[in-house]
């Protein structure tokens, strides 16, 4: 059998081996919608390619396709990759928080990437000219005016080599500056094979040999959407089912009925959202289910809670959800995807966590996230840079062929998280019998509801709102909430000491937050001014700030009217 080196003669390859199957949408009201078949999304791909090259876009030059789920996002997004440009998958507008705050960050990756096309919505170019944004405008280019265009016919399909960057995918999906992280075609490869070859050992062969379909409402700006859905099923011929993020956190009930309507199914998804389908799905219209067809349920991108597990397998187990379908992992955009996944399918398994657990994730017991993929090695190394023993906590690095060549113009930060040959990923954790174990992390990164956090953009709103000048006296960290996962506390400092005036600050704080990047706030403290740990430099030390937090020593001021609960914010949709 024929194998293919790069993603475009992967596409090809599948389109005639699996002619059958294809890329399905759930409209709206969670009916199956438009759908189309493999071979017809290939000559798709190739028009909407030849489209890109009549408009000017470059090969080797960064593209941005900030669209929603749909028709336009997988044909101009896929395009650019036939062309032999560099797609980058960004968030269309209106996905969450402030439309400023959102074209800001789109026009500062644009200028840093030198994106000189950004396929996008007619409102987005509207709103970018209304916001004095003409450069950002100016690149952008709707899908109808696309497919308005005469394909070059002198154009040819790009063919690249296996170590070509392939494609860009963007860290820290919510808000903060975004690195744009190179994957080759070969990497890309190297990981969607890993993952079918994992998933599928315990079912009896490869994933895309047993398993018909994968159900995903994950945003395909993010990489467990892009790689874990969309190209997973480009590559090896699932049958995929597409529904729009807004409209499982609407309606969790529709993605369940999904999967079991569709054979042999596969899907992925964070914590989070098998926290949601417990807490959302009425127990009476979950009757009418039935799971006994989803075969593995994969879970990372967060924190993997033991009890969210728990309830979920209780809740949907009397329609036929087995405990054995839940398969823990893990991974990171810099890794293309996938690290470690769950390969032996016996159920979520548990170690109780050891001494130097981070206590402010609640976690008494810690789910093992699984093995490494295939021609990966994953190591624990202490602070001095030596290897740890098998049980002990250190800073997790992986090394092998999933792994991104740097980050796009950025070669400072390539060095710092690339030394000799190890990805240091910046999460903590541990190995026992050859599985990984994810007990915290060193970053100072805040991961909500499967989205990444950077905290200085929570502490700008803060430190705006208290009239701290962005003189970086505040501290944004996250905090264990049950079994819905991390939730976001700010400690601020202030001069004010009046109660009333310090419940002022505290809404703005809160709608600031709310309006910017769409979290609700669980914890808002306010301190005396020089009260928050800083280094020498003047910088907030914000884990020493959490586990004074944590351990209930930092000395906070009274407000005049008790700031809501976490309880009370649990249900805004994220």
């Amino acid at each position: 059998m024929v194998e293919a080196t790069t993603l475009i003669e992967a596409l090809e390859l599948n389109a005639a081996r699996r002619p059958e199957r294809g890329i399905h949408l759930i409209d709206g009201r969670g009916r199956a919608g438009e759908g189309r078949r493999y071979p017809d999304l290939l000559t798709s791909f190739q028009a909407a390619a030849a489209r890109l090259a009549t408009h000017g876009v470059r090969r080797r030059e960064p593209m941005l396709v900030a669209l929603p789920t749909s028709r336009e996002f997988i044909e101009y997004w896929v395009g650019g990759l036939f062309h032999g440009a560099l797609p980058v998958a960004m968030a269309p507008v209106g996905s969450a928080g402030a439309l400023a705050v959102h074209l800001q960050k789109l026009d500062d990756v644009r200028t840093r990437i030198g994106a000189g096309t950004v396929v996008c919505s007619e409102s987005l170019r509207d709103e970018a000219r209304a916001a004095g944004l003409e450069e950002l405008a100016g690149a952008c280019v709707t899908a109808a005016e696309l497919d308005a265009l005469t394909p070059r016919p002198d154009w040819k399909a790009h063919r690249a080599e296996p170590d070509e960057i392939a494609f860009l995918q963007l860290t820290s999906g919510s808000t903060g500056r975004q690195r744009a992280v190179q994957i080759s075609h070969r990497s890309a490869l190297h990981n969607a094979r890993g993952i079918d070859e994992t998933i599928g050992h315990p079912l009896g062969g490869p994933a895309s040999e047993v398993l018909q379909s994968i159900v995903s409402w994950l945003p395909l700006n993010h990489d467990m959407g892009l790689i874990g859905c969309l190209f997973l099923s480009l590559i090896h011929g699932f049958d995929l089912w597409l529904m729009q993020p807004k409209s499982f956190l609407a309606r969790p009930l529709w993605w369940l009925k999904h999967l079991g309507e569709h054979g042999p199914t596969l899907a992925e998804a964070p914590n989070f959202a098998f926290q949601l389908c417990v807490e959302r799905v009425d127990p009476e219209a979950a009757r009418d289910l039935d799971l006994s067809n989803w075969r593995a349920a994969m879970t990372g991108a967060e924190m993997v809670r033991p009890e969210t597990i728990d309830a979920f397998c209780e809740r949907f187990g009397p329609v036929g959800f087995r405990p054995e379908t839940f398969r823990p992992c893990y991974g990171l955009a810099e890794a293309t995807l996938a690290v470690t996944v769950d390969g032996v399918a016996r159920g979520a398994r548990t170690l109780s966590a050891p001494a130097g657990t981070d206590h402010g994730f609640g976690l008494t017991d810690i789910v093992s996230v699984g093995q490494p993929l295939p021609d990966t090695e994953v190591g624990i190394f202490a602070a001095d840079g030596t290897r740890v023993r098998d049980g002990s906590i250190g800073e997790i690095s992986v090394k092998g062929p999933s792994i991104f060549s740097g980050y796009y113009n950025d070669p400072e930060a390539s060095a710092e998280c690339l030394v000799d040959g190890w990805l240091r990923t910046g999460d903590l954790g541990f190995l026992d019998s050859g599985e990984l174990y994810i007990t915290g992390r060193t970053k100072d990164l805040i991961i909500v509801n499967g989205n990444n956090l950077m905290p200085h953009e929570l502490e700008r709103i803060a430190e705006n709102a208290s009239e701290g000048g962005g003189s970086r006296r505040s501290a944004a960290f996250s905090i264990a909430d049950g079994a819905d996962g991390e939730r976001v506390v700010l400690a601020v400092e202030v001069s004010e000491t009046d109660a009333d005036r310090l419940a002022t600050i505290e809404r703005e704080v809160r709608l600031g937050v709310g309006h910017t990047v769409s979290v609700p706030l669980a914890d808002v403290v306010f301190v005396r001014r020089g009260r928050l740990s800083k280094t020498t430099s003047g910088k907030v030390q914000r884990n020493r700030v959490r586990q004074q937090y944590l351990d209930g020593k930092l000395e906070r001021l009274t407000v005049s009217v008790p700031a809501p609960t976490a309880v009370e914010d649990r249900d805004t949709p994220q």
